[in-house]
């Protein structure tokens, strides 16, 4: 089934706005009952030891190079169901040995996460919750790997729904632990895996549904599978080199308390345009562009692309410099209240700040990694990954002494730039298919311009707002600027509505 691409991004990019309203549901309530100490600090470096290596070995390394190789296939159900069902119970099979590895040694991870933690009660806090949340990385790796088979067949809903679940069922058992007196950390360790089982039940049964069912198998080492391997294991150590960015991040945090906590928090306000935008124009134009160069079509993957880019930064730049402007009425609206006291949304504003700048890079990176990815490249990106990993590095630990823990949000920013800028300029080497047409070039200074506007405009308007009440100012803000840039992008040209009623009619 082929979709196009705007539609397939508002497809994903609508349900990935609801699951990060949920997700703000969530961590709004885990603000005002944990707030940024012990308790929260633990919870999440536990949740973060699943989750990073399921971006290590599903949606990040296995994927990018399973989902093109997979697309090329699809001319023949036969042989694509084959190849699909050995990545299935590879996967299986590694992750489910990963898991009964990391749940032994995960006083060990803790320490790797976390060194700054030895010694106080977030250490064991986070080891006891790591055990019983790490089976989530097995759970959700299938998820992701049967996303991506659901994906490159253009069935984006049930994939970009399954997050909504797991803020639902943390949203239930949050409540259920306050009915019951029951520990809120504890609840929310022990709820984790029951997630991952939820979501992966759910693309499980849509993939079922549409003939490609996964039933784990023993693993075949197949000549396809040998090439799979030698495919992923460069986006595996490209993979490790971006973890190794968090580690660096999460080690400078974990010397200052509640910093982990502040910094998690103002992920989550950036991570709403990134996810909406960024990873729904990755999720659709990965296996876009491996269809596209399969079938010789050069016009096609260079429209796919600039299209791409055009749609991910009409959203993404005024996201950013609105976030910029309005970073602190945001976390304290969103945040402050409860054990979440005034201290530390001036904390989470300040690492919110400085995430926004690196807002565009972080998107433009989903954007041009595709470009690598479908001619099943995975070796330049690593390349570049380590070149950014030393900056991340270097910024990180050098800048600690002076700014403290916003060293490790600055050090994630300066990195996503440096990345950015490498993938672009190696781009070039790839042809007129990566070429900018004269429409993103006319479009590109107008949004920038439209951007600024509004940005100036919502700074005069903070200001005039500061003695309303604060939800209804942040309504102000967020409505008003949203109004306002759609207006000038519109009455400047950078992206007119006819052009996307068209885009989505050609969907």
């Amino acid at each position: 089934m082929k979709t196009g691409l705007v539609r397939g991004f508002l497809a994903v990019g609508s349900w990935t706005f609801l699951s990060r309203l949920t997700g703000f549901a969530r961590d709004i309530l885990m603000a005002r009952w944990l707030g940024s100490g012990t308790v929260s600090d633990a919870f999440f470096v536990a949740l973060a030891l699943p989750n990073m290596f399921r971006r290590f070995f599903a949606e990040g390394a296995f994927n990018t190079a399973f989902v093109p190789m997979f697309s090329k296939k699809l001319g023949d159900r036969q042989d694509a169901a084959g190849f699909a069902g050995d990545a299935f119970n590879g996967l299986f099979f590694c992750t489910l040995v990963l898991t009964a590895i990391g749940m032994i040694a995960m006083p060990g991870l803790v320490w790797l996460m976390a060194a700054g933690f030895q010694g106080d009660a977030r250490f064991d806090l986070a080891v006891e919750y790591g055990r019983i949340m790490f089976p989530y990385i097995l759970l959700i790796s299938l998820a992701a790997m049967i996303s991506g088979v659901l994906n490159a067949n253009g069935r984006f809903t049930a994939a970009a729904a399954a997050p909504v679940l797991l803020n639902l069922l943390f949203l239930a058992a949050m409540a259920l632990a306050r009915v019951m007196g029951w520990d809120i950390g504890l609840t929310l360790a022990w709820a984790t895996p029951l997630t991952g089982i939820a979501q992966l039940g759910l693309v499980w049964w849509d993939a079922h549904r549409n003939g490609w069912t996964f039933l784990p198998r023993l693993p075949r080492l197949t000549p396809e599978m040998r090439r799979l391997v030698r495919v992923a294991m460069p986006a595996i150590l490209a993979g490790g080199v971006v973890q190794i960015n968090l580690l660096v991040g999460r080690q400078v945090a974990s010397r200052y308390e509640g910093a982990i906590s502040w910094l998690n928090y103002s992920d989550r306000l950036y991570q709403l345009p990134l996810g909406i935008v960024g990873a729904a124009v990755a999720v659709v134009l990965l296996p876009e562009l491996a269809r596209r160069l399969e079938a010789g079509d050069a016009a096609g993957g260079q429209a796919a692309f600039n299209r791409a880019t055009e749609f991910g930064l009409f959203l993404t730049l005024p996201a950013a410099f609105a976030i910029a402007v309005i970073a602190e009425p945001m976390v304290s609206t969103l945040f402050e209240r409860g054990a979440f006291t005034a201290f530390d949304t001036q904390q989470t504003a300040a690492a919110l700040l400085v995430y926004a700048l690196g807002l565009p890079a972080f998107v433009l990176q989903k954007i041009l990694q595709p470009l690598y990815f479908a001619r099943e490249d995975t070796r330049t990106p690593f390349r570049y990954a380590v070149h950014s990993m030393i900056v991340n590095a270097v910024v990180a630990f050098g800048l600690m002494p002076l700014i403290g823990f916003l060293a490790a949000a600055l050090a994630t920013t300066l990195a996503a730039w440096v990345m950015a800028a490498q993938l672009w300029w190696g781009s070039r080497a790839m042809g007129e298919a990566v070429r900018v047409d004269p429409r993103l070039r006319r479009a590109l200074p107008r949004l920038l311009a439209c951007s600024a506007l509004m940005a100036l405009a919502l700074w005069f308007l903070r200001e005039g707002l500061t003695d309303w009440p604060r939800i209804p100012a942040l309504a102000i803000m967020v409505f008003g600027g949203a109004a306002l840039y759609f207006a000038l992008a519109f009455v400047i040209g950078g992206y007119r509505p006819s052009e996307l009623k068209a885009a989505l009619r050609r969907g």
